[in-house]
């Protein structure tokens, strides 16, 4: 029996996906459940299962194309097996295909390239590209579209770097002209080649752009620094770090101090865990942070609901989880919804110093950085200690000057005596 595969019920606020790569291919036999093609939208990326064990028989949207909630994207054959499609196949073309030059290729290779989407398997193709050659991160191993273009990348990236050949060389000499009577030589310089290469944004990144352009536009955005010694909240990691791990099974990062003082701040100071609505201030009584994570389809900002009343070692499993998902597509709408105020950590990727931009509707984001040893003057000596800059954007229109100082300094004071955070002081 013929099923419909449709495109499911889209999360609220989102009216239409755009189709991803589809992970089997037509003739192909997948068992229920097994992820089909996915949708990107501008907020997360879902899978479309199937419904029944069978064979994919058709499919009805390709890679790029528009849908909507209900769309038919495929036809699944409930019952089907693969085996029993391919034996329809007329007997000379068997024949034809045996003694086709394809049936040198080696085992591993066959095999690597069944385990390849339709659009890697078109890409390596056009580019003459061996499916051994290819590292697949998809599941199971699968070689997706993304694996062959960074192998594609990589194999420019080498020839542009390999220094020309004698043959070359020898032949450009051969063709230039002798210098005039000033000395010029008209061939000096040649060209080289000037690659471009046009792609569509994706739906979450075209999203991002939208979000931040919004946030700057219809925010009044002021930035505040700070800086905070780490020397206390390092100490106390090293000194726990392993009973911390043993009686948790999770590792005691640097976010959850983060995540304690900016709640003990929140509390202090309301108006930055409130938003504007329109004409009023809603001031929230709970604090749902937001944790900047990056993706390979762009920054999402998954949050951590009710994180005054976490534990150290739940935010740290909770914050570990988030990360863990977010590289694999697998953050949900609700995760990304809400939030009350958002941290923000460029100190991952090497950064000194920055000024997050607001995720609106929330009035304030906090910026982590990068730790470097730096001489700082305590009790008037020159000692060293580890230094992180903190920066908090805020929204000028809600919260004023005194109050984002003050809060970042409440922050630093919790930071650098972390003993403060236990006891509430």
């Amino acid at each position: 029996m013929a099923i419909e595969v449709k495109v499911p019920q889209l999360p609220e606020s989102v009216t239409e996906a755009t189709v991803g790569e589809w992970q089997v291919e037509k003739g192909e036999a997948v068992q229920r459940d097994d992820n089909l093609v996915d949708l990107e939208t501008d907020k997360v990326v879902l899978e479309v299962p199937a419904v029944a064990d069978g064979v994919l028989s058709e499919i009805k949207a390709a890679p790029g194309d528009t849908v909507t909630a209900g769309d038919v994207l495929a036809m699944l054959e409930e019952g089907a097996t693969a085996d029993a499609g391919a034996s329809e196949q007329p007997e000379q073309e068997e024949q034809a295909s045996v003694e086709a030059p394809a049936a040198e290729t080696s085992q591993e290779d066959t095999s690597a390239a069944a385990a390849a989407s339709p659009a890697a398997r078109k890409l390596m193709d056009e580019n003459d590209i061996a499916a051994a050659d290819v590292a697949g991160t998809g599941k199971d191993g699968r070689v997706t579209k993304a694996d062959v273009q960074k192998v594609i990348e990589q194999k420019e990236q080498q020839a542009s770097a390999a220094p020309a050949t004698s043959t070359t060389s020898t032949t450009r000499a051969e063709t230039e002209p002798a210098p005039d009577t000033e000395g010029h030589n008209a061939m000096a310089s040649l060209p080289q080649e000037r690659v471009e290469q046009r792609v569509p944004m994706t739906r979450i990144r075209a999203r991002i752009a939208e979000r931040l352009l919004e946030a700057s536009q219809n925010t009044a955005m002021l930035t505040t620094f700070n800086e905070v010694d780490m020397q206390q909240v390092m100490d106390t990691r090293a000194r726990y770090k392993k009973q911390f791990e043993d009686a948790h099974d999770v590792r005691l990062g640097f976010m959850s101090f983060f995540v304690k003082a900016s709640v003990e701040a929140l509390k202090r100071f309301p108006i930055v865990n409130a938003s504007i609505d329109k004409e009023d201030i809603v001031y929230h009584g709970y604090y749902d942070i937001g944790m900047a994570v990056s993706s390979p389809r762009g920054l999402l900002v998954p949050v951590l609901r009710d994180a005054d009343q976490k534990s150290y070692a739940e935010i740290e499993s909770i914050i570990r989880d988030l990360g863990q998902r977010a590289q694999k597509g697998k953050i949900t709408m609700d995760e990304l919804t809400g939030g009350t105020f958002t941290i923000t950590n460029g100190g991952i990727f090497g950064s000194w110093l920055s000024t997050p931009i607001i995720n609106p509707p929330q009035a304030a984001i906090l910026g982590m950085h990068a730790i470097n040893e730096r001489p700082v003057v305590i009790d008037g000596e020159i000692v060293i200690r580890p230094i992180m800059m903190l920066a908090l954007s805020y929204d000028h229109r809600l919260i004023d000057g005194r109050d984002a100082v003050q809060f970042l300094r409440t922050i630093k004071e919790l930071l650098e005596d972390p003993s403060r955070l236990l006891l509430q002081i």
